[in-house]
């Protein structure tokens, strides 16, 4: 199948009137000019490769919408596919916390992030997106690194990533916005305070046994050749621990100076595609337009709105020297390289034929989103024979 007449985006530069040919489902050949009586006639549109959220938190919210409003499993993760696709994300790491209290209530308990995680495992054959599985610990979870190694086991786990959510660093160093929001969500200011400190002396309770459970977590996924990312690093001294520990990617880094470090590190750097959509970090954080535009921006992740990655990678385009090349790589290229996924995350001959058919009008479109060379997606606008195909 040839797609011809595309603007196809590269690793490294831009093909203007571009064609790209698909055989079993891997890219066979690309070629800087339109190919006569191609299948698909992309007339302009921009065809890039398929997009790679390696942190969505959405999986959740598909399955408890609203607080103690429970849907079925298979409900929640075909809705989930649904809106991933809808994105063109072909590759996507569904975020599950496993955390010993939290404000998520039932949600992030060890029980519950099992029976998300098997009944994904149970349903990937029928999902159209390659769906994998970003695991995610509270350092003082006390069960943290049986989990792991069960997870592993069972091959579950596909990345893991280790956070500290206590009061008074990290994400949440501001302890006044933390104790206003709990206030204006209808605690009272003694019940916000009491809810900071019990957290403060979960993680104090904990104190002794982190070090060594991280060090252990760290190694077993070393073992199994499983990145591991860290979490809201916001200082200096952080970075170089969780670089010490094996850490390659430094996950929503909260200030420029832990930015810059994780990079001078060989860390890299991932934000979310709602903050550089916005500009801007919803909880007053580093923007990830700032990193970028310092080159301390490497992956783009979905966060909690799949449907910004494309608007993000577009935003970002005239920022830098490599234009929408180099912001694409954000969400292809670079997590591929991250997550050791080296059959995919380019347009290259003998790479999977995961790819995005958009526009980049306003805000930009996806079109119609391919898995293996295969329509999982199409809006039915790009031309008569592409909606005939996608229907197949």
């Amino acid at each position: 199948m040839w797609l011809s007449d595309f603007r196809v985006v590269l690793s490294d530069t831009v093909l203007p009137q571009g064609s790209v040919r698909v055989e079993d489902g891997k890219i066979a050949e690309v070629r800087d000019t339109p190919v006569p009586h191609a299948e698909i006639d992309g007339r302009g549109l921009l065809l890039m490769p398929g997009f790679i959220d390696m942190h969505g938190d959405m999986i959740e919210r598909e399955i408890e919408p609203r607080p103690n409003v429970t849907m079925p499993l298979e409900l929640g993760l075909r809705d989930l596919d649904r809106r991933l696709k809808v994105a063109g994300i072909t590759t996507g790491y569904a975020a599950v916390s496993f955390t010993p209290k939290s404000v998520h209530g039932h949600m992030r308990s060890h029980a519950h992030s099992s029976q998300m995680l098997r009944a994904l495992k149970t349903m990937r054959g029928a999902l159209k997106v390659d769906h994998r599985v970003h695991t995610r610990f509270e350092v003082n979870f006390p069960d943290a690194l049986e989990v792991i190694e069960e997870l592993i086991a069972n091959g579950t786990a596909d990345l893991v990533s280790l956070m500290d959510h206590t009061p008074g660093q990290g994400q949440y160093r501001n302890l006044e916005k933390i104790r206003a929001n709990a206030i204006r969500a209808g605690a009272t200011p003694e019940e916000a305070d009491e809810n900071i400190q019990r957290r403060i002396d979960l993680r104090l309770e904990a104190q002794g046994d982190v070090g060594a459970t991280l060090e252990a977590i760290s190694k077993t996924c070393a073992a199994h050749g499983i990145a591991v990312a860290s979490h809201d690093d916001d200082t200096v001294e952080k970075v170089a621990l969780m670089d010490a520990l094996g850490a390659t990617i430094s996950e929503f880094p909260v200030t420029l100076e832990a930015a810059a470090e994780a990079k001078a590190r060989g860390l890299l750097t991932a934000m979310g595609a709602p903050n550089a959509l916005r500009g801007e970090s919803y909880s007053g954080n580093l923007s990830a337009r700032e990193a970028y535009a310092n080159g301390l921006l490497d992956i783009l992740a979905a966060d909690y709105h799949p449907s910004a990655i494309l608007p993000a990678i577009l935003a970002l385009a005239p920022m830098r020297p490599g234009g929408l090349a180099e912001s694409t790589r954000l969400a292809t290229l670079t997590p591929a390289r991250a997550l050791h996924l080296e059959d995919r995350g380019e347009i290259a001959p003998g790479k999977l034929a995961d790819l995005v058919i958009a526009d980049d009008e306003g805000v930009g479109h996806v079109r119609a989103t391919l898995r293996h060379g295969a329509f999982i997606f199409s809006d039915g606008s790009v031309n008569q024979r592409l909606t005939a195909v996608a229907a197949q």
